[in-house]
């Protein structure tokens, strides 16, 4: 009985020397690596948003620069129908004057012919 008490004594003592070796020496330093692995990988985590950034900056400049490239070929469409519109409307005027010309001497034409017919249904 008493063997197993110093050997029960023995265990309790290895371990409470374990204990106390890792919250003297192996807790400092894990503390302290901890510390120094910290501080680095916050630079990193800043180097990391710093240039996601910018890369969201780009991004938002490109779509931004496709935005007013389409707006601009939006405007010269508007441009060139409003354009295509005035045209017609002249081209429309056009025709619709040669065609009243034409119906003019059409009616002239007939005019004349009436008379030249007036003059043979006399004989």
């Amino acid at each position: 009985q008493e063997k197993r008490g110093l050997r029960e004594l023995r265990v309790l003592e290895n371990l409470k020397n374990t204990i106390f070796e890792a919250n003297e020496r192996v807790l400092p330093k894990c503390e302290q690596a901890m510390q120094d692995n910290l501080g680095e990988t916050f630079k990193r985590l800043q180097a990391a948003n710093a240039m996601i950034h910018r890369l969201q900056e780009r991004e938002c400049e490109a779509r931004k620069l496709q935005a007013d490239k389409m707006m601009a070929r939006e405007e010269k469409c508007i441009a060139h129908w409003e354009e295509f519109m005035r045209e017609q409307q002249k081209k429309r005027a056009e025709v619709d004057e040669e065609h009243r010309k034409a119906m003019e001497r059409l009616k002239e034409q007939y005019s004349e012919m009436e008379k030249e017919l007036a003059k043979y249904a006399s004989f």
